[in-house]
């Protein structure tokens, strides 16, 4: 179901030399999953939308499971995967971006981690990965802000589609049969702002500017330790929430 152009876009994606990039934020992806489970244990795990592995790399470090299983849509994602050779990684396959191959209920939990913005058709994408599942944690960045239209490339170039509040995130996943177990709202680390800012972006190195970084960072935890909800998810980057199949839903209208 994905087009042909998008395919073999996404097919080279991963040979990009952005290794310590991509790895430095799956620590913090993988670090959201282990937080919003905790107390949870699962023993059969998938992730739809892999990337090149770098959170099943810190989920199999972790001992979050013992299965674990990649689905991605890149050619390029999927050797990338094998080649960490991961203990725990027992199956890595490509798949078309909707269609997921495996049975109703056969795994415990599925992670979508940073798909869904991109995804064209999300609820045809939520389906799948409620039948396939008992629990599911979704993490999508929060983009929406007032005027995000005006920054249109801006998002495509990193081919994010679809914008999302904690609000219409928890309302997409209800609306879908998904029940809200548990919610979290997370902030940037200046860790990773300061690899964007002077790594990726090739900003220059200044004393002035590190300490801005971590002294905005502070003031943003401040901010949202003080205020209440609505202020927390205004402020944040990035929202997670685990969720389970509601019982006796039934789809009103297709």
């Amino acid at each position: 179901m994905i087009s042909s152009d998008l395919k073999s876009a996404y097919d080279n994606f991963y040979e990009a030399s952005d290794y310590k990039w991509r790895m430095l934020s799956a620590k913090f992806k993988a670090q959201h999953i282990v937080d919003i489970c905790k107390g949870r244990q699962f023993t059969r795990v998938l992730e739809v939308g892999a990337g090149d592995g770098s959170i099943l790399h810190f989920l199999d470090a972790w001992h979050f499971a013992p299965e674990l299983h990649a689905l991605e849509i890149s050619e390029s994602g999927v050797t990338a995967i094998r080649s960490r050779n991961l203990a725990s990684v027992k199956s890595v396959g490509i798949f078309d971006g909707y269609a997921i191959p495996f049975g109703d209920d056969e795994f415990d939990l599925v992670i979508l981690s940073h798909v869904l913005e991109h995804v064209e058709f999300e609820r045809l994408l939520l389906r799948e990965i409620k039948r396939v599942s008992k629990f599911q944690v979704i993490e999508v960045p929060k983009d929406y802000r007032f005027g995000v239209d005006k920054r249109m490339k801006h998002f495509l170039d990193y081919g994010h589609i679809n914008m999302y509040t904690p609000s219409s995130l928890r309302f997409l996943l209800q609306s879908e049969g998904l029940e809200i177990l548990g919610g979290q709202v997370s902030m940037i680390s200046p860790e990773v702002t300061k690899f964007n800012t002077f790594v990726n972006q090739k900003k220059p190195k200044s004393l002035a500017r590190a300490l801005r970084i971590n002294l905005e960072y502070r003031l943003k935890k401040m901010l949202s330790a003080l205020a209440g909800q609505k202020k927390q998810e205004d402020l944040a980057n990035a929202y997670t929430v685990l969720t389970q199949k509601m019982k006796d839903f039934r789809i009103l209208s297709t």
